[in-house]
């Protein structure tokens, strides 16, 4: 059987709707036009510039009988090489995801965004809802076929003048740094304002807050402690909010600034485009300006400060398998928290409350024996927080009446820590010899330079800079052991004036005193601690009550 032949036939279907674009401009009658408009800088010439803008497309807008104008949309001072920090720009998009934009103006490419992939995404997803962005400059309505590569290569153009822009200006601020130019952040900066020769200059008011906050740190308060104090007693930060967080607080305690010193580039920008602002862990050298302006805390005040927030970051853990314990991480609500160990384990002690009956006891029981029960720890005794509390202030006060010779001998203390040691590390010995090493490689590197073939001479310069080497280190060794004596020199002059101050004995124990003169405190038995003070090798055993 013959199939019949087919003959295949094409009919054309007219189209009934116009694109998206054209069917807005039928409904409305008239495009609703938006303007996008942006500078890089709050500089007064930018500034004008953003002004004129506005005006330029308000007028141009109002004037075409087929447009209307649906906003005018501008971000001032921002950089346009990424769109998250652009509110204005991020609030036009949105108004036209809503339908509220038929058509986007602005001057170029440049100004609606440097970074291509941004640019891209954004104009492919306008097209998408047929909404047209046209660049002035470059001549480019987004809605026509060649406009996608012309926006890549434009783009691209100002991508690349982003980026050479961009390394021109960090160039610019690393070379100030090597010059030792600090740039100081008036706005966020408690305590300073400018001076009116340009320099830093002391708000005594803001600066009497900086002081409490680093003298309430030494005194035992943790960071939370000391924000909500400062936010309870209604104290405006360097911004003016009377609100203050854990991290303002940290900052300040940690800003070298306060005093006197500074230290640049601690932080870079990685590239111009992602912003990303990475902490500098040696990839870029560092420079310290030291005694740049007036300080507002001395110098060992704030080195004390950063020792004493090492001590209290430091973890606890248990270990599951030794189960030996380390430093405890840092309590601010009791003293003995960091401070009572146990005697036979080195574990610190833990404040629990025993109910019995109805009633309450507070006492401290070793953290191991706590976890592990016997098994580390055999033999360590629960200690009533009452007779801890008496025991201590006993041993506080007998060092005060200096009944047994503790205050003597904390004086003595004081004074061999004060006493160089004669060991032949004299500073002004070591760098009278490396002058004089000095003066002998100036005469012996003219006669090497006279003498080329002579072998001996260079050998003789070569040892020469091993020794000035040797030399030079311990040197270095004797200005750190210098400063560590002067250092140590305030600190037990501190506690020797705090005892003077209190020659008439403590009438209550107080975590305060404790955190003030006490290192550690030993759990020897059931009957006994051991008390070691702060910055001496006095120590002092007292029985329980």
């Amino acid at each position: 059987m013959e199939q019949s032949s087919l003959e295949r036939t094409i009919h054309r279907i007219p189209a009934s709707r116009s694109n998206v674009a054209s069917n807005k401009t039928r409904l409305h009658g008239r495009q609703r036009v938006a303007a996008y408009c942006r500078v890089s800088t709050d500089s007064e010439e930018q500034i004008n510039s953003y002004t004129a803008q506005k005006a330029y497309y308000t007028q141009k807008i109002e004037e075409s009988p087929d447009w209307e104008l649906a906003g005018i949309f501008a971000d001032e001072g921002i950089t346009g090489t990424s769109m998250k920090k652009r509110k204005e720009f991020n609030r036009m998009i949105t108004a036209c995801k809503r339908g509220g934009i038929d058509l986007i103006l602005t001057k170029s490419l440049s100004r609606f965004a440097r970074n291509t992939v941004d640019c891209l995404e954004t104009v492919r997803m306008l097209k998408a809802r047929g909404i047209g962005v046209i660049f002035e400059k470059e001549n480019i309505n987004t809605l026509t076929e060649s406009s996608e590569f012309l926006i890549t290569l434009f783009s691209g153009f100002a991508q690349a003048e982003s980026e050479s822009l961009s390394s021109n200006i960090q160039l610019g601020i690393r070379m100030a740094m090597k010059e030792g130019k600090v740039n100081f952040h008036y706005r966020s900066m408690l305590g300073y304002q400018r001076g009116a020769d340009g320099k830093p200059e002391i708000v005594p008011e803001e600066a009497e807050v900086v002081r409490r906050i680093f003298r309430r740190y030494l005194e035992g308060c943790s960071e939370g402690q000391i924000q909500r104090e400062l936010t309870q007693d209604w104290i405006a930060t360097a911004k003016g909010v009377k609100a203050w967080s854990h991290q303002i607080v940290h900052n300040i305690l940690t800003n070298e600034k306060y005093a006197g010193d500074a230290l640049l580039q601690k932080t870079f920008t990685t590239d111009c485009i992602s912003k990303k602002v990475k902490k500098n862990t040696g990839e870029l050298p560092q420079y310290y300006i030291k005694d740049n302006h007036p300080a507002i805390i001395p110098r060992d005040i704030y080195q004390r400060v950063q020792e004493e927030m090492a001590r209290r970051t430091s973890k606890r853990k248990i270990l599951q398998k030794s189960g030996k314990t380390e430093q405890g991480k840092y309590s601010a609500k009791y003293a003995l928290s960091e401070r009572l160990v146990c005697g036979e384990c080195g574990s610190p002690y833990k404040r629990c409350t025993w109910a019995r009956n109805g009633v309450k006891r507070i006492v401290w029981r070793c953290v191991s024996r706590l976890e592990f029960g016997k098994k580390y720890c055999h033999n360590s005794p629960s200690m009533a927080e009452d007779k801890l509390h008496t025991a201590i202030l006993t041993v506080l006060n007998r060092v005060v009446e200096a009944s047994d010779g503790l205050q003597d001998e904390l004086a003595e203390t004081l004074r061999m820590v004060c006493t160089p040691e004669g060991d032949g590390n004299n500073l002004m010995e070591l760098e009278r010899n490396m002058e004089a090493l000095t003066t002998r490689q100036n005469t012996l590197l003219d006669q090497v330079l006279a003498h080329m073939d002579d072998l001996t001479l260079t050998e003789q310069l070569k040892a020469l800079l091993e020794e000035k080497q040797h030399l030079q280190t311990r040197i270095d060794a004797a200005k750190k052991e210098a400063a560590n004596r002067i250092n140590e020199d305030s600190r037990m002059a501190e506690l020797a004036a705090y005892l003077e101050e209190h020659l008439s004995g403590f009438q209550q124990y107080d975590d305060g005193i404790v955190r003030q003169l006490v290192e550690r405190i030993t759990v020897v038995d059931a009957e006994t601690i051991r008390i070691k003070f702060r910055y001496s090798d006095v120590e002092s055993e007292q029985a329980m009550c």
